[in-house]
């Protein structure tokens, strides 16, 4: 099982405990100083309004009810500190052998994001190779490295007309 770099695996859980097995996952990490093992531990949750006696509730709820989410190096010892997690009743994958998530589900279910590079800047025109306005060209008026986002100018129906995308959505010309 050994596996020197950290991937993100799936832990099955007692319905109800996700938030305890992550709180006492991180809590005997830190008592045996297992963090070069063990990373990042989530319980990946969203805001969503619920209507109740006719008046809207913003409430935060699990996306995954019943899991935790762990990036870790698997080894036998780390195998071992998760496995034997109060709440914790295995790693998913076939007969419980920990199977880990691939790049591409890691990176649509969005929790952890890639730094992008980018070789343009504000004030660049830039081509969009990736959204409705495909192939479009315009300039680069906004740039967020952090949050992943880039305003672009492009001219429509004669218009200048500002369009939010992502960084790896457009390409410098």
């Amino acid at each position: 099982m050994p596996d020197s770099e950290a991937r993100w695996y799936v832990v099955h859980t007692y319905s109800g405990y996700e938030n305890k097995v992550a709180s006492n996952l991180k809590t005997t990490v830190e008592n045996r100083g297992l963090e070069n093992l063990i990373q990042e531990i989530k319980v990946p949750t969203e805001m969503v309004t619920e209507i109740k006696d006719n008046k809207p509730k913003e409430v935060e709820r699990k996306v995954f009810p019943g899991y935790v989410l762990v990036k870790m190096v698997m080894n036998d010892d780390a195998w071992y500190v998760v496995r034997n997690i109060r709440g914790c009743t295995g790693f998913v994958g076939p007969n419980s052998k920990p199977v880990a998530l691939t790049d591409e589900e890691v990176e649509r279910m969005g929790f952890e994001e890639k730094q992008i590079e980018v070789n343009y800047d504000v004030g660049d025109s830039v081509r969009i190779i990736d959204s409705p306005f495909e192939d479009s060209i315009g300039v680069v008026d906004f740039l967020d490295k952090q949050n992943n986002c880039v305003r672009v100018i492009i001219h429509m129906f004669g218009r200048e007309t500002p369009v939010e995308l992502k960084l790896n959505q457009v390409e410098p010309l």
